[in-house]
């Protein structure tokens, strides 16, 4: 179910939901040194660092609007394919690994419905670490014409919070926002037997715009 957006909307950029946490409190400090610094030189050394945390949390968590590619599977995230392994059900999983640089809002690799989302509780390793498999994640099980498909997403070594946008249940369009992780991480999807993956490893992709897999 592919959507298209103006030339206007696909140049904008917005804040990703389940941000405030972390945003609100690192512009506060940044606002109020500041506006402190321009009286006291010990303000001033303060606002170079809390400034630079804002500047850095405001990139972090920025949520570009995108044309949605047409495609069977499209990349649910920004990042670089870490692996794409067969698996023993006969199906492929596709590995992106998300650095603390890319954009870290997740998009639904197809359109259905979420049939379920279920947090794991788990370690915080890097997610470049094969131990990262045991690390906190959230699994989403999604309804759609090539059948279930499952994707997860998986906390790394500094992310502490994975947040889903939507609750099982709910009707998605292919490319829609789903969820956030927070500050580096990893997304698996599974192709279904009989899909093919078009990516290779150490390709970049992107999310809502990358397609996954091949006619």
């Amino acid at each position: 179910m592919p959507h298209s957006h103006s030339s206007a909307q696909r140049g904008r950029v917005r804040l990703a939901r389940g941000a405030s946490p972390w945003l609100l409190p690192t512009v506060a400090a940044a606002a109020v040194s500041l506006s402190r610094a321009r009286r006291s030189g010990r303000w001033a050394a303060v606002a170079v660092p809390t400034t630079a945390l804002a500047a850095g949390m405001l990139w972090f968590f920025r949520d570009p609007e995108r044309e949605i590619a047409q495609g069977r599977v499209i990349s649910p995230a920004d990042g670089v394919v870490q692996s794409i392994m067969p698996w023993k059900d006969g199906r492929t999983r596709v590995a992106i690994f998300m650095s603390p640089l890319n954009v870290h809002v997740n998009r639904a690799p197809l359109a259905g419905e979420v049939t379920s989302v279920e947090h794991i509780p788990g370690g915080f390793v890097p997610a470049f670490n094969k131990e990262s498999e045991n690390n906190e994640r959230v699994v989403w099980h999604f309804d759609t014409e090539l059948g279930d498909i499952e994707m997860v997403q998986i906390a790394g070594a500094v992310a502490r919070r994975i947040v889903p946008y939507v609750p099982a249940g709910t009707k998605v369009e292919q490319g829609e926002r789903i969820g956030l992780i927070r500050f580096g991480s990893r997304v698996d999807i599974y192709l279904p037997e009989g899909v093919e993956s078009a990516v290779e490893v150490g390709q970049t992709t992107v999310a809502g715009v990358t397609r996954i897999d091949r006619d």
